[in-house]
Order: C-alpha cells, then sequence, then structure tokens
C-alpha cells in the first residue's frame, strides 16, 4: 500500500498533558492557558496531529470552528467553577482536590441525558446486558468496549461522560455473544449500531470479533457504525496498516446480504477538504457501504446555512447521503453550545432550500429526546395562536411516529423540556393526567 503525503507518520494523540504546549500556537497568555486548562479537568480533551496541523488555521484562533469543536473554551463552564478549578491548578493543588471538584460540577451537567441509563436497558433472562441500549424496537445499540474513545474529541460531545474515567457513567461490552443472544431473543430487531466513542479507533482484528458474528443473525437487514473517523482520522481508510483488511471487513458484510451503513459524523466543510478524506470515502464507498451524514447544529462553529447546504452538496457530490441535522443536546455545557429550536429551524429551512432534491434526504433540525427523536417541522400560526409543529421521526411508541404536534412559540427554547403544548393539556407522548397521578 502506498503512504499518501502528510499520512506518513502514524496517528498521534494530544491529551490534557499537551493542551498547554499546544494552546501557545494560539497566543493565549498564561491566564488564559490556565483557565482552559482548568476546563479540561472537567471535559475531555483529545486530539491528534492530522486536525491540529492540518484542520485548525492557527492565525485564526480562538475564532476558528475547527479549533471549536476539538479545543476548550474558558468559558464553556460558569465562571464561578472556572475560577475556582484554575485556582487549584494554580496553587498546584493534588490532583484528588482537583477531582472532587470536577466530579461536582460534572454531577451537574446531566452526564446520562434521555433516561438512557434507565429506560434503555435490555436483559437477557433476568439480567441486564452491560453496554447495550435497546430504546426502539427496531434497533439496537451496542457499545464495543476497544471502541470506547475517539480519534479527537468534539466539545460539544453528548457522551462525553464516556471519557472521564468513571465507571460507573461508561456503557462497555466485550461480549458479543450475549449480544447474538438477545437478537435472537428479539426477532423484532432489524438493524444493530455499534457506538461509542468511535467504533474505528479498534484494528480490523478486533473490530472483526463484533462484526462477524452479527452476520450469522439472520433477521439482521443493517449493520451501521457510528464514526466521526472520516473527519478527524480518514487515513483509517487509507494509510493505516489495516486498511486494506478494514474495507474487505466491510465487502464481508454486503457478501453476507446486509446493508452496511456508515454513519459518518461531520460538524463542517473544511473536514472535507483535505484529498485523503475523499479517498477514504471512495474506499468505504468501494465495500457496497452507504455513507449517511449527519451532525448536530452547534453555536460558534456551523450555526449559518450556507455551511450546512455546503456540507451537503459536498457530501452529495462524494456519494454520501445528508441524513440528519441534530439539536444539541441537553448534556454537558449545552448552554454554550445550544442554538434556540427557532433559530434551528431557520437555519435548515434556508439551507434546505438551497440544495438540489437530492440534497433533501436529511432531516431536522431533530431532539433525540426521551420520547424519541422529535423534528421541529416549522412555525406557524394557528386560530391566532403561534406554535411550533413538530413530529416524532422515531419513538418508544411506535404507534406515535409520523404523528404531528404542537408547541406553544417560545423564541428562547432549546430543548423539548422548555416546550409547552399547544391546543391540549399534554404532548402525545406524555402521560395522561390520571396516570400521572398514579405514578406519582
Amino acid at each position: 500500500m502506498i503512504l499518501k503525503e502528510g499520512s506518513v507518520r502514524g496517528f498521534r494523540a494530544y491529551t490534557a498533558k499537551h493542551l498547554d504546549d499546544l494552546l501557545q500556537r494560539g497566543g493565549f497568555s498564561d491566564e488564559e492557558r490556565l483557565r482552559i486548562r482548568a476546563v479540561a479537568t472537567v471535559l475531555p480533551f483529545r486530539t491528534n496531529a492530522y486536525v491540529v496541523d492540518q484542520l485548525i488555521d492557527w492565525s485564526a484562533v480562538p475564532d476558528d470552528p475547527i479549533y471549536r469543536l476539538v479545543f476548550p473554551q474558558a468559558d464553556m463552564l460558569p465562571e464561578a467553577d472556572v475560577t475556582r478549578l484554575a485556582g487549584l491548578l494554580r496553587s498546584g493543588a493534588p490532583n484528588a482536590q482537583i477531582q472532587v471538584a470536577a466530579n461536582q460540577i460534572r454531577a451537574r451537567l446531566n452526564p446520562h441525558p434521555a433516561g438512557q441509563l434507565d429506560l434503555n436497558v435490555p436483559r437477557l433472562g433476568a439480567e441486564p446486558l452491560p453496554g447495550t441500549q435497546h430504546k426502539y424496537p427496531e434497533t439496537v445499540l451496542f457499545f464495543p468496549k476497544q471502541g470506547q474513545t475517539c480519534h479527537a474529541y468534539c466539545t460539544y460531545c453528548f457522551r462525553w461522560a464516556q471519557f472521564i474515567g468513571e465507571p460507573d457513567l461508561k456503557f462497555a461490552s466485550d461480549e458479543i455473544g450475549d449480544l447474538v443472544g438477545y437478537l435472537k431473543e428479539h426477532p423484532e430487531v432489524t438493524s444493530v449500531l455499534l457506538t461509542g466513542g468511535d467504533p474505528m479507533i479498534m484494528g480490523e482484528p478486533v473490530l472483526r470479533r463484533y462484526l462477524e458474528p452479527l452476520l450469522e443473525v439472520e433477521q439482521l437487514e443493517s449493520i451501521r457504525i457510528g464514526s466521526k473517523s472520516l473527519a478527524y482520522w480518514p487515513q483509517r481508510f487509507v494509510s493505516d496498516p489495516d486498511a486494506s483488511d478494514t474495507l474487505r471487513l466491510f465487502a464481508s458484510v454486503a457478501e453476507a446480504g446486509k446493508t452496511l451503513a456508515f454513519m459518518a459524523h461531520f460538524s463542517h466543510p473544511r473536514e472535507m477538504e483535505s484529498p485523503v478524506v475523499e479517498e477514504a470515502v471512495a474506499g468505504i464507498l468501494g465495500t457496497g457501504a452507504v455513507i449517511r451524514t449527519q451532525a448536530p447544529l452547534i453555536r460558534s462553529i456551523n450555526d449559518e446555512p450556507g455551511l450546512w447546504a455546503s456540507m451537503w452538496r459536498r457530501h452529495l457530490t462524494m456519494g454520501m447521503v445528508p441524513y440528519y441535522m441534530f439539536v444539541e443536546r441537553d448534556t454537558g455545557p449545552q448552554d454554550y453550545f445550544a442554538v434556540p429550536l427557532a433559530r434551528a429551524y431557520e437555519i435548515f429551512r434556508d439551507a434546505y432550500a438551497s440544495v438540489s432534491g437530492l440534497c433533501r434526504t436529511v432531516r431536522g433540525p431533530s431532539m433525540s429526546a426521551t420520547p424519541g427523536k422529535v423534528c421541529v417541522d416549522g412555525v406557524t400560526e394557528i386560530a391566532g395562536q403561534k406554535v411550533f409543529v413538530l413530529h416524532l421521526i422515531q419513538a418508544r411508541d411506535p404507534e406515535l411516529v409520523g404523528r404531528p404536534f404542537f408547541a406553544r412559540y417560545d423564541p428562547e427554547a432549546v430543548w423539548l423540556t422548555d416546550l409547552r403544548p399547544a391546543f391540549a393539556d399534554r404532548f402525545p407522548f406524555e402521560p395522561e393526567a390520571a396516570d400521572r397521578l398514579l405514578s406519582a
């Protein structure tokens, strides 16, 4: 295999211990660097040489979107919290003391949104199935143990709790046999999503141990892999030592009569500018896999309709399928990154209106909330009342899928829980008053 220019060196990761040195490239003062490091004691930091050297424009820092995508910002957390942590770092406090303070802040950041610790837990017999979630009847999520890190962490990541070293907050399993057993007991499951973290952090031999048993499950129609590797380390499919083996493994999924859907995460058009990305995409598509693209709408990184239209057009020309624009989830530094739902709808509408029909496979803006994936379809006036029009793209209760409903218009609302029903006393997914009283 010929190594491509810029890919000769192997993957090099940077973590919090490298943060101060990396920040010096941006010309930050000592105090500014200290406060950024303070935030990194709470939220995880990891990036790599490809992102740092090829994607970030250091002359535009701190406003560069890729820098903001992977580096913590000093104002991402409440000022009092950052000042407290910076003081501990400045005084040389023991790491144990710093972690106590960091954990207190983390506990306020809703580390596991949408009830996933309690509501999505499948059982094999009487025992819960670790590292697995079953939220929708036809789809199961599996968190392979060796795939619970990433080539780089996004600052807005809703799964940040996976990466902070707290076992009670982490989903992970290496028991693929248990998953197969569960699937055979649940014939309604037709799709498995390998997620994380990033499954593509795993080498081909490890990935094979998870994929091959799934090919023997007759009812499965599709296997999905959620990954940001095309943006953060496209060399994974081009010049890594096991790149060819990985593509052959992907091809084996189609040969087994199943669809491999590579769920690619692109947050900004710049992530697709490197020629190696185009080569990586072509390699994956050449295996018979389909690539669908998705990302959340994030303030200060991609909150402009022109950026989304540009991304969707580029996805289409490269052979990928625009799939989702998500809303920033109610976890971590949501207040810092969230775009109000009213503005999110405007951005989606304007971007959607400026692309061809082939790009209009994309859905959004969508909230992955407790009842399901809730899409904001628009803002209108009905019977003299301004309302949001919404529907469930996916739902815990399949009877609610596709059913429109209405919420009172609120220009400040950023999440489903900020909304109140219009023309009814409850949303369709909420229990009736009598049921609420019985469960109280």
